[in-house]
């Protein structure tokens, strides 16, 4: 779903205590980064940010939604929809994002590809 530049505007005001946060348009939605790790997904009106098994619980308690593109083709991402109360308050979005980034941080690395070798 299409993000509207003022939202992301906002967002990215509402972010600015986590320090310096860009943005860049993804498949109609916008990807959130902090020191080039991406750390959310903005869809729509909605944002999602990356959990792992340190964040996730409150996302849980919270109600959170995970983010599903494709409800059609059903895919296990590992990011949460941010509360919208949290979505409000600059100094506790600023620490769910926080939190967002260092399960990202965590993340595997994933394997470098390998190049195909031609076909004789």
């Amino acid at each position: 779903m299409a993000v509207s530049s003022e939202f992301l505007d906002y967002l990215l005001e509402q972010l600015e205590p986590l320090g310096r946060v860009t943005s860049r348009r993804m498949f109609g939605g916008a990807g959130l980064y902090r020191d080039g790790i991406i750390f959310g997904i903005v869809s729509g009106e909605a944002v999602y940010f990356k959990t792992d098994e340190t964040n996730l619980p409150d996302y849980e308690a919270a109600g959170a939604e995970r983010f599903d593109p494709m409800p059609e083709r059903p895919a296990k991402f590992s990011y949460f929809s941010v509360p919208p109360d949290v979505l409000e308050q600059p100094d506790e979005l600023a620490e769910w994002a926080r939190k967002a980034v260092a399960a990202s941080a965590r993340r595997p690395a994933k394997p470098a590809k390998r190049p195909r070798r031609p076909r004789s």
